[in-house]
């Protein structure tokens, strides 16, 4: 039952946890990521603060990286009641950091006192219980929380608010003391899980298929069946990648404006789920590759390497994090080509190069036109400044056409003659590449592309029709 602000309540000191409670993420995971994004080395002098006790494993953490709680995904329910209950004291009681537990409350400005985590001492459970007797009295404080941890807590405060706790955790807390309020948890769903590991991202693992397709082989049963399991075999992999990344990007999404929305950065999702699935989907991932073999493996080994390095460094490195991009797409295709024990071929891989290097330079064009829009200067996160936009609209688009003119040198080589009956049809698909790519990049200077150029190419009705054509000339030519 709720009573809300209980008559007699205007002394009684309001005691607010913060992890999970006033925010809806958590401070030691959110510091711990801030540190491996800035050197993952750190990894390995983990285990010797924590042999030291959590709080001093808080205190080494919190004395090497800086928050922003500007940008910290708070319950906005807790700190709208906490502005209207001004009259009576209100305490910030965490087991978080006391540096960071300052700078949030400095940042809300909506408590008169703040009680934290020390080098030494770790407040929470019985600890914080013991704290906020001593300092208000038995029985004289209210206190919102919400784990079953903060039990002990209720059971020597007057009243609890549960906030963002299951009604089993209500119905525990009622029966130690009076639940003022509950405000039920939001958490994510399956639908919001399907968007963290971005399943519609998928669709750039068709590339896998490229191989098959261009040697002529999609009527072999056993190896389209290879192929489909290295298409899902990338995409797990992809996606454990896609998870890590946005734990290690959360303080850059939560400025932008899309990128906000995610769930690990709006605090849809636990950051600890996070933690915990992006090594299992890796691990999914390189399972199903060693069905295919050793081969294949070894190039999904690269991809993630790739991929891992691309997320801790070479992203903010300008110009490189492009070349990067370019090469984890062609390196689908590389590896479609060793699921099915396919020769690479140049043209492809020259081809695949210019194209994709076209469609990275698309996605940071796109982003930096965005920021312009919204008045930034800089890119959060990344070496560019929205000065850059016409110099990468320009590179992009000529590495684009550079894409065709590779294709057209493709026709008439020795290796199209022999794959090909009507190699002169191909010629058909030159000026479809050359609308679609400058389509794309007109798109793009007006403001209607997505983030994700190769999901819009798979999506986007035009692009689709484009595709098809493509795909029909490619039939005729055989």
């Amino acid at each position: 039952m709720e009573h809300g602000n209980r008559p007699g309540s205007e002394n009684v000191a309001l005691c607010v946890d913060l992890d999970g409670t006033l925010l809806r993420s958590d401070v030691l995971y959110e510091s711990l990521l801030a540190l491996l994004s800035r050197n993952p080395l750190y990894l390995f002098l983990l285990p010797f603060w924590l042999l030291r006790g959590k709080a001093a494993l808080k205190h080494e953490i919190a004395s090497r990286v800086e928050l922003d709680p500007a940008t910290l995904p708070y319950d906005e329910r807790l700190v709208s009641l906490l502005r209207e209950t001004k009259a009576r004291p209100r305490v910030l009681c965490t087991a978080t950091n006391a540096k960071f537990a300052h700078h949030i409350a400095q940042h809300l400005g909506v408590f008169d006192q703040v009680l934290a985590s020390d080098g030494q001492l770790n407040l929470s459970g019985h600890r914080k219980a013991s704290a906020l007797v001593e300092r208000f009295g038995e029985r004289g404080f209210d206190y919102a929380g919400n784990e079953s941890i903060d039990l002990d807590v209720w059971s020597r405060s007057r009243g609890a608010w549960v906030v963002n706790g299951p009604e089993s955790l209500a119905r525990r807390a009622a029966q130690v003391t009076t639940v003022d309020r509950h405000l039920p948890a939001r958490r994510g769903n399956l639908n919001t899980w399907i968007k963290a590991i971005r399943v519609h991202q998928w669709l750039k693992n068709l590339l896998v298929f490229l191989p098959l397709l261009a040697s002529h082989r999609f009527y072999d049963a056993a190896s389209v069946a290879q192929t489909g399991i290295a298409f899902l075999a990338f995409g797990l992999c992809a996606s454990g990648v896609y998870v890590l990344n946005d734990l290690l990007d959360l303080p850059s999404d939560r400025r932008h404006p899309r990128k906000r929305l995610r769930a690990f950065a709006a605090g849809a999702l636990p950051l600890l789920h996070g933690l915990v699935a992006a090594p299992m989907l890796t691990l999914a991932g390189f399972a199903l590759a060693w069905l295919v073999g050793p081969l294949f493996a070894l190039v999904l080994a690269g991809y993630y390497v790739m991929t891992l390095a691309y997320s801790l460094r070479l992203k903010r490195v300008v110009m490189v994090d492009v070349v990067v991009l370019a090469g984890l797409y062609t390196i689908r295709i590389i590896g479609g080509a060793a699921a099915i024990d396919s020769p690479l071929s140049f043209w492809l891989l020259a081809f695949s190069m210019f194209i994709f290097l076209s469609l990275a330079m698309l996605k940071r064009y796109t982003e930096l036109a965005a920021m312009l829009a919204n008045g930034q200067e800089k890119a959060s996160g990344r070496g560019y400044a929205v000065d850059d936009l016409p110099l990468i609209q320009s590179l992009g688009a000529a590495s684009g056409y550079l894409a065709v003119l590779v294709f057209a040198l493709y026709i008439n080589s020795p290796e199209s003659i022999a794959l090909y009956g009507r190699p002169q049809v191909l010629w058909l698909i030159c000026p479809m590449l050359l609308y679609w790519i400058s389509r794309a990049w007109i798109k793009a200077h007006r403001g209607g592309m997505d983030d994700d150029p190769v999901v819009f190419a798979v999506t986007d009705r035009v692009s689709q029709i484009v595709i098809a054509i493509c795909g029909l000339l490619v039939l005729g030519a055989i």
